[in-house]
């Protein structure tokens, strides 16, 4: 697929060398700095750049440029959120071992304990199984608490995509939610005559 800032059909090689000139100047580009770099004349650099559409080639080309940079930051934040999504998982593989470890610890202390033997507390078994028990729920995606949190499992991705979203379409518009108001009937007060 061609593009408009490539050089188009019956441009001659001199003619797209002066637009491709035009092009790299940046934003304080003119056809008279271009005829004044080439060594040709102005009118001739103003014929070309109406006859070829300098403004709109230029256009197009920022418009390309802009595209290629959002389709970068998308291609990064993908794999940004593919290496999280990683991450937790050998996160939650750890914890799950991890609680696999503290309750077959937290067993064989409280066997010890139920016998008599020396060596831990009722207190040390209960917190082995309290982390154990926080491990597991965390393995699992709920809050050490118990809460279900699977909806919002890496709030440090969501940022991240978050800021990637922001940068490529600008900043959202967040509507406020509509007020809700309460209100009572309430009986009037009698009129005082005087």
């Amino acid at each position: 697929m061609s593009h408009a800032f490539e050089q188009q059909p019956r441009e001659s090689a001199k003619a797209f060398a002066a637009f491709s000139l035009y092009l790299n100047l940046g934003p304080q580009r003119s056809t008279a700095a271009v005829g004044k770099q080439l060594g040709k004349s102005q009118g001739l650099m103003e014929r070309w750049a109406a006859k070829f559409d300098w403004r709109s080639r230029v256009a197009a080309h920022a418009a390309h440029l802009a595209l290629a940079e959002r389709e970068a930051i998308e291609v990064t934040a993908r794999g940004n959120a593919a290496e999280w999504e990683k991450r937790e998982t050998e996160l939650r593989e750890q914890e799950w071992t991890l609680r696999g470890e503290l309750i077959e610890a937290g067993l064989k202390v409280l066997g010890k304990f139920k016998d008599g033997s020396r060596g831990a507390t009722l207190g040390d078994v209960s917190r082995a199984f309290e982390v154990a028990s926080k491990l597991g729920r965390l393995a699992t995606g709920q809050s050490p608490d118990g809460e279900n949190t699977s909806g919002d499992k890496l709030p440090a991705l969501h940022v991240e995509v978050t800021v990637a979203l922001e940068k490529i379409y600008g900043e959202p518009e967040v509507a406020a939610p509509p007020a809700i108001v309460d209100v009572q009937t309430v009986p009037a007060l009698p009129e005082k005559t005087a």
